[in-house]
């Protein structure tokens, strides 16, 4: 071989292995699936603090759920389990979905790398072993949801039921079930939020609009998509309407929910353990 073809070959050599090294060094921690801090209390107390800046908006303090972000707290995840699974949410994002990719949003700043190992260092230190099941009755509670409850009327579960509430299928895996229980008992004081356009920023919570035609009529629903000039609404009835702001008598919104409140004279306790243990098995499916 000719000194010219060696010296280039060398070059070529030194060159690739500078760039696999440059690689490994900028990637290699991200690609682990294994957290280097794990069980590290002062990562978990680092993880925290960068949890409350970027998280908690959405998934609550506490890890705990928000309404638009899922309960974190539980061993069972609905996008990967494994702390490399958990990264690559936290860093990606998930397509479809209102979580979003790392540092693509007003909320928070954005974490390295490191931090985002803290941060999962943190969730796995409030994470419950295990979820206890409300101990009621699935078939009964399955019974309640399509029939006497009257559930499937404005919410669906696997595709079946109405579109006026959000979707339930998998409900119980997204959120604790403190706030499932108090949806059904109190649904104005808390509204769900993520309707239709849930991969915005701020989504769209189920606020109940009021609308007065020059003609006098009324619909009331929920909003589908609002600008300043008009609003798409699906009524009570599940019909879709669509208004131009300008030829309307009055719009209105308030924060009262269009659910009916669940008190104990309109389902039991016994009633209550059974529609949860029903949510609890299809979100197990």
């Amino acid at each position: 071989m000719r000194a010219g073809s060696a010296d280039g070959l060398r070059g070529r050599l030194r060159g690739a292995c500078a760039l696999a090294l440059l690689l490994l060094c900028c990637f290699g921690i991200h690609a682990q699936e294994t957290n280097p801090f794990a069980n590290d209390p002062k990562a978990v107390t680092v993880g925290e603090s960068q949890f409350r800046a970027n998280c908690a908006f959405c998934h609550g303090l506490g890890a705990r759920g928000g309404g638009r972000g899922p309960d974190l707290t539980r061993a069972q995840k609905r996008h990967g389990k494994t702390d490399g699974d958990l990264f690559r949410t936290i860093n990606d994002g998930i397509p479809g979905t209102a979580m979003p990719q790392n540092g693509t949003t007003s909320q928070g700043v954005g974490m390295t790398t490191e931090e985002i190992w803290q941060v999962i260092a943190y969730i796995r230190s409030v994470e419950k072993k295990s979820e206890s099941a409300p101990g009621g009755s699935a078939a009964r509670g399955e019974k309640l949801f399509h029939g006497a409850a009257g559930c499937y009327t404005c919410h669906m579960i696997n595709g079946k039921g109405g579109r006026l509430g959000p979707e339930l299928t998998n409900v119980a895996s997204a959120r604790s079930t403190e706030s499932i229980l108090e949806s059904i008992r109190d649904p104005s004081r808390r509204l769900a939020t993520g309707l239709i356009e849930n991969t915005k920023e701020f989504p769209q919570e189920y606020v109940t609009v009021t609308v007065v035609t020059l003609d006098g009529r009324t619909f009331k629903g929920v909003t589908l998509n609002e600008d300043n000039f008009s609003v798409q609404i699906m009524d009570t009835q599940q019909e879709i309407h669509l208004f131009e702001k300008d030829k309307l008598k009055s719009f209105s919104k308030t924060r009262e929910s269009l659910m009916p409140r669940y008190d104990e004279k309109a389902l039991s306790e016994q009633d209550l353990r059974d529609l949860l243990g029903y949510l609890f098995e299809v979100s197990a499916k």
